[in-house]
């Protein structure tokens, strides 16, 4: 290979490199505004469980370090949250050059949805499920049985959920992108909605804690979902793809 061919390949490592490097310095930034609030923010992502909690109940840790481990990977993954726009936004400045002009109009507004959804997801679980999740699972308290929920168990637990449902809201999306690709379509979800309702269930179960509220909580809006998907899969086939013009654009680089 000629020193002219590899350039372009060097440039893009090379480019990659200093996008990386801007990536890192904005969670790294990110990450210490977060530790700063980090009593904070942990105060907050700790008001549904303090609403449920019995009276007299506190939170405890267990160990000399577990309550700075706890605000480290707090402050770590709120880092990541808050400026996942920027690393989303540097990751398509790397991509867009290599991409035809009909490919790019889809990116902006699948990019929107996604975040949106995700959002909504997480927004659910927090305002929805953690109030009537949590209550029911500390109705078993009695006056001899009283919980001690320790710091690092709950961020796990709220992390966990969290993550959880904004992965499931994805699911309209995931289905508009894969009939855009051709490898399903509006009929094949109908056709397969007894088993979609199965699967779904079996997912709720395994993504949340063992309790039936929590599970049915997660299951009825992936129902819901899932039933959007069947008329986006609809509306994305009626309108096919003829980027002709657009394709004889080509890449930008």
């Amino acid at each position: 290979m000629e020193p002219e061919e590899r350039r372009p390949f060097l440039e893009h490592l090379e480019e990659l490199r200093q996008r990386l490097i801007r990536c890192l310095i904005a969670v790294g930034g990110a990450f210490v505004i977060c530790w700063f609030f980090s009593k904070d923010l942990f105060q907050f992502l700790s008001v549904p469980l303090i609403k449920s909690l019995p009276k007299n109940s506190t939170m405890i840790f267990t160990s000399p370090a577990e309550a700075f481990v706890v605000y480290i990977k707090l402050s770590f993954y709120c880092a990541l949250f808050f400026s996942s726009p920027y690393i989303l936004y540097q990751a398509w400045m790397f991509v867009a050059p290599g991409l035809y002009a009909h490919e790019k109009r889809y990116v902006f507004p699948f990019m929107i949805t996604a975040i949106g959804l995700f959002i909504t997801g997480m927004a659910f679980a927090y305002f929805v499920v953690f109030p009537f999740g949590l209550k029911f699972l500390m109705s078993f308290s009695t006056e001899f049985i009283k919980p001690m929920v320790k710091l690092q168990d709950y961020l796990s637990f709220t992390l966990t959920l969290l993550l959880a449902f904004g992965a499931v809201f994805e699911l309209p999306v995931f289905v508009f992108f894969l009939t855009k690709m051709g490898v399903i379509n509006h009929q094949t979800l109908s056709r397969n909605r007894r088993f979609a309702i199965l699967i779904i269930f079996l997912v709720a179960a395994i993504l949340t804690p063992p309790d039936v509220l929590t599970q049915l909580l997660m299951a009825g809006p992936l129902l819901a979902l899932y039933e959007v998907s069947i008329i986006l899969a609809k509306m994305a086939e009626r309108k096919p793809e003829t980027p002709q013009s657009d394709q004889s654009e080509g890449p930008t680089a």
